[in-house]
């Protein structure tokens, strides 16, 4: 009995750490710039003391299927726990701690963690509370019961606090964004609605790619488009190139630029799909690659109200909207195994504004040694709104 009591409580130990993991990142990195933000972040520290109460008071069974019943129960919450924390540290490292009114697709895994973790605790309360004599029925009741006040209470604050703060944003002038439209009250298009790129754009975009945690590099890019005109420059320091490149097209003309030389003409064949947030459309957020898409929930960045979108993602569809890419894998490389997620923000405009995914495979498809590869890239297109003239290349 020992033994089961010490591994129970492990797993109480482990639940503790994620949600006060979660607690911590909610409360130091949340930061939408609403006037109870720190409340908020408070309130995500209510579930700390649940798996808490479950490390002084295991839930202890001596029958060894209900004791597997109650382990299954403690590690089903920490499966669910660790991606949904995963989650919240790829918003946050995306560049926008935005306000977040949840969907059911967003908060449903914390759901069912906040539930099961309850469940999980309120099984130890109630035996320590009826006696380890009392009927397996009646504490299991009794646990139930437990769960579902506490857990009621818990989620009820932190939803209540979240909500109030966003609809303190709401009401706050806000008299522009580079994001997009800044009418608070507006609700931005599905996710699966019809999508475009603006007609205009200030792009930036951020690259990169780990090996086994060993990073291979980064790529830091910037550019303008004006329709299907564009200029773009990209610093790049990865374990295949070094150097300053870029490419432009305006009108029937192109040109690229390569390290150490200056801008080239090249044939206007060489600019297809270089066209930076078009491509990113065109390539992996057309209508059909959107049927299935993940409603992650309605968002203001810098004061533009947006709806955040998230698809899965196969490597050959992510290499043709980020060419980028490319400086990592070389042009041509085999990533059919590779497989990932984009996450993409929608705004008032029906445009796209953000977008960050990240792909997985093998590291023998970058030729490099190691087992598993991680590339990662985010994209803002900004000032859709504002007429951006390209000028070409001298």
């Amino acid at each position: 009995m020992r033994v089961r009591i010490f591994e129970l409580r492990l797993i109480a130990a482990a639940l503790t750490v994620l949600w006060a993991t979660a607690a911590v990142l909610v409360l130091v990195g949340y930061r939408p710039g609403g006037p109870i933000d720190l409340l908020v972040g408070l309130a995500a520290g209510l579930a700390v003391p649940i798996p808490l109460l479950a490390l002084r008071w295991p839930p202890a069974a001596r029958g060894p299927h209900a004791f597997a019943a109650i382990v299954w129960l403690g590690l089903g919450s920490t499966l669910l726990l660790v991606p949904s924390i995963g989650g919240v540290v790829n918003q946050l490292v995306a560049r926008g701690p935005q306000t977040l009114v949840p969907s059911l697709e967003f908060a449903y895994p914390w759901i069912l963690a906040l539930l099961a973790t309850a469940l999980f605790a309120g099984l130890g309360i109630a035996r320590q509370v009826l006696g380890e004599t009392a009927l397996r029925r009646d504490r299991l009741a009794a646990g139930a019961v437990i769960a579902l006040v506490v857990s009621t209470v818990v989620g009820s604050a932190f939803t209540a606090a979240a909500l109030a703060d966003d609809a303190a944003l709401r009401g706050r002038a806000v008299t522009s964004s580079r994001f997009g439209p800044t009418g608070m009250n507006g609700e931005p298009p599905r996710c699966d609605a019809p999508l475009a790129a603006g007609p205009d754009a200030f792009v930036t975009l951020g690259a990169s790619a780990v090996v086994d945690t060993h990073p291979l590099g980064s790529v830091a890019l910037t550019g303008v488009r004006d329709g299907g005109d564009f200029r773009w420059n990209a610093q790049v320091a990865t374990q295949r190139v070094l150097g300053l490149f870029g490419a432009a097209r305006k009108g029937g003309a192109a040109w690229t630029l390569e390290p150490r030389r200056q801008w080239q003409p090249a044939g206007l064949a060489s600019a297809d799909g270089l066209d930076l947030d078009a491509q990113l459309v065109r390539a992996a957020l057309g209508v059909t690659q959107r049927v299935a898409a993940e409603n992650r929930g309605v968002e203001t960045i810098e004061g533009a109200r947006s709806r955040h979108c998230r698809i899965a993602i196969d490597g050959p569809t992510f290499a043709a909207a980020f060419p980028a890419v490319d400086y990592f894998a070389g042009d041509g490389a085999d990533l059919h195994r590779w497989r990932g997620e984009l996450d993409y923000w929608v705004f008032l405009d029906g445009q796209l504004g953000r977008a960050a995914g990240s792909l997985n495979g093998p590291a023998s498809s970058l030729d490099v040694a190691g087992v598993q590869s991680t590339l990662s890239v985010t994209l803002d297109a900004l000032d859709r709104d504002t007429p951006i003239t390209v000028v070409a290349p001298s």
